[in-house]
């Protein structure tokens, strides 16, 4: 089995990604209702250069737009928010890690979601240490 197995494309890695966020809570989608969900193999290198990231793989995952406690009902309209996860970064990660490809997408979804909802990476962390 292990000498056919291969990396998901981009396409793969997007359905995986979809699949993933299709089985969250209803209260996540409502939350997320106009959010687009895409990946790419690495992040560009305006996004590296902006987040001050010393490699291509140092980002799994971005959220770009504005957050749910930043919008307004008077808001001109704007772009839509999206969440961008990275291919290559999530499969070199994975290569080093003891985790399942699914679950390091999984958190890597809920994690720019959870920018979405205005959580810092601090508020994140306490979160995931608080839940064990």
């Amino acid at each position: 089995m292990w000498t056919t197995a291969k990396a998901p494309s981009l396409a793969e890695m997007e359905a995986m990604a979809h699949d993933i966020f299709g089985r969250l809570p209803k209260t996540f989608h409502d939350l997320c209702e106009g959010v687009i969900l895409r990946v790419e193999d690495f992040p560009t290198d305006e996004v590296l250069d902006e987040m001050d990231a010393e490699s291509e793989f140092d980002l799994l995952g971005l959220f770009q737009g504005t957050g749910l406690p930043q919008q307004s009902s008077g808001d001109v309209a704007r772009l839509p928010n999206l969440i961008w996860l990275y291919r290559r970064p999530i499969l070199d990660y994975w290569a080093e890690h003891d985790e399942t490809l699914g679950g390091i997408v999984r958190h890597v979804v809920i994690h720019e979601i959870g920018h979405h909802f205005g959580l810092s990476d601090e508020d994140m962390a306490a979160i995931e240490a608080s839940a064990g």
